[in-house]
């Protein structure tokens, strides 16, 4: 019976009859549907969170997961291009913008100013109608001046930086953290949700452009490399 409720809610979902966000049936209610006892049901929805089909979150109840956006470590992903090349509705909704001088206690703030203003950035990148990435941005003003006044409804910070600035040099780092409660709320999580974060900075010929954080839920995004013997 477990294999049997599998396979009809994973038809569902890989038909695009259950898009992604779409909650599944609580276990009581399929129980009642398939008349079954709890633990069948839950060992047909624990298969299909381990497939990567479904989310399950705490109290909320389990959700048809999305696809996975795969970016390459060593590029700097178009956010935009990637939601859209798997068929969402890409939105970016700026939360806040500001411009501000450097945090005197923060030696990457000082040398990224140098010696002139930030522009700092918070926004939200969603997917599908639901949140996909919190990002987090300081631009340097000398190294990027026009982007003061760029509008953002428009076009993302990224985007903007991607067509207007040419960068000669980008540090990543990637980790896994556990969303704090301002996040979890930013991106419609549960407090403590698995996180991935990228943080990543340019510069233009020793000149640093800018540094963002970027948050995404651990269910959406991964980080892909592929090598050869000689590199």
């Amino acid at each position: 019976m477990h294999q049997r409720i599998r396979a009809e809610i994973e038809g569902r979902i890989r038909s695009g009859a259950w898009p992604p966000g779409h909650r599944v049936p609580f276990e009581t209610e399929l129980m009642s549907q398939y008349g079954c006892a709890r633990m069948t049901v839950s060992k047909a929805m624990t298969a299909l969170a381990e497939a990567g089909l479904i989310v399950r979150r705490k109290r909320a109840g389990s959700f048809v997961a999305r696809p996975k956006v795969h970016a390459p470590v060593l590029n700097i992903p178009d956010i935009q291009a990637e939601v859209e090349a798997r068929g969402e509705i890409y939105a970016f909704r700026l939360l806040a913008r500001a411009v501000r001088g450097a945090d005197g206690a923060s030696p990457d703030e000082v040398a990224l100013a140098a010696g002139d203003k930030l522009l700092a950035l918070e926004g939200v990148h969603d997917a599908g109608g639901r949140p996909f990435a919190l990002e987090r941005r300081l631009v340097s003003l000398k190294a990027a001046p026009e982007i003061e006044a760029a509008d953002f409804a428009a076009i993302t910070p990224g985007a903007w930086l991607l067509e207007h600035v040419a960068w000669s040099e980008a540090e990543s780092r990637i980790s896994a953290v556990n969303a704090d409660a301002e996040d979890a709320r930013l991106l419609a999580l549960d407090e403590g949700a698995a996180c991935l974060v990228v943080d990543r900075r340019t510069w233009r010929e020793g000149r640093g452009v800018t540094r963002v954080r970027q948050i995404f839920p651990g269910e959406a995004y991964d980080l892909v490399a592929r090598f050869g013997p000689g590199a």
